[in-house]
């Protein structure tokens, strides 16, 4: 019986935390806050949108939504995007992916000041995290699996880390945080020859494969600690599954995420101390 290295624990000792930062900023006359730049109305935009201003209202970090109309032009979005790098009162923004084809997510994204790119979504914030210091965050979900690992207090020095997928959201940037944290690492992906061996030889393995279940227990072994990342749905079972195929790892490994109610359930939180960092940063001129 694998321990369940559950999300809401992790995110309950955050939101402690981020109360107690808040209400010591608003002492000092700084309001945490959130802006969401949002274009059009795609449903799982929304429904993220609503979980991040639920998590912001529970710790006290204010919210401004601006949202365009899906033929937005780009000159209009750039210009909002300048305004909020200039607003002092906003702390931090998250912009929804993906755009609209006619808007060049590339410059758009990258207009926006690492400082306030509390996703990482930027070429500045994801240099920051290859090259190991403070400027800008990590992406989200990468940093949402430091947090269950740190939480958990799992050490990293000397384990054999393998991280299967190789995204700019969560393969590249976690495989550099591990290194960080002293894990030797193999990064996984699809022309990788015989990943099942490869995942089997982990101490920690961390799957964000994108694939449904695809982890059978041919990549597992006893002992290891496994975060699975993957969000699918499941018609078949009519439920959200990860990248794991939980009843065959669960017998096996030593401790594991469960989906839902791990990584995703703490990246918003994440999301959230990030804002509640960059305000502390702001007023500190960093």
């Amino acid at each position: 019986m694998a321990k369940l290295l559950k999300g809401a624990d992790v995110v309950s000792a955050l939101g402690e935390k981020m109360k107690s930062d808040v209400e010591n900023l608003k002492q000092k006359g700084v309001s945490p806050t959130l802006a969401t730049l949002r274009v059009g109305e795609r449903a799982d935009d929304i429904s993220y949108e609503k979980s991040a201003i639920k998590r912001c209202d529970s710790v006290g970090v204010a919210v401004k939504s601006v949202v365009f109309p899906e033929d937005v032009s780009q000159a209009e979005l750039l210009k909002c995007v300048h305004e909020l790098n200039d607003n002092n009162e906003i702390h931090g923004v998250l912009m929804f992916r993906p755009l609209p084809k006619h808007i060049c997510e590339d410059t758009l994204r990258n207009a926006l000041s690492p400082e306030k790119d509390i996703d990482g979504i930027t070429d500045g914030s994801l240099a920051g995290v290859f090259a190991g210091n403070s400027n800008g965050f990590a992406p989200c979900t990468a940093q949402a699996c430091i947090e269950i690992l740190d939480f958990y207090g799992i050490d990293c020095t000397g384990k054999k880390a393998v991280v299967i997928g190789r995204s700019l959201v969560v393969g590249k940037p976690v495989a550099i945080m591990l290194m960080g944290k002293n894990a030797t690492v193999t990064v996984c992906h699809t022309r990788t020859v015989d990943i099942p061996s490869i995942a089997r030889d982990a101490d920690i393995l961390i799957i964000a494969a994108g694939r449904a279940e695809s982890i059978t227990k041919e990549f597992l072994s006893s002992n290891q600690v496994v975060i699975d990342v993957g969000i699918n749905w499941n018609d078949e079972k009519g439920k959200l599954v990860g990248d794991v195929k939980f009843d065959e790892a669960e017998p096996i490994v030593g401790a594991i995420t469960p989906v839902p109610g791990g990584v995703g359930t703490v990246t918003t939180s994440v999301l959230v101390s990030n804002v509640v960092t960059a305000a502390k940063n702001l007023r500190n001129g960093h």
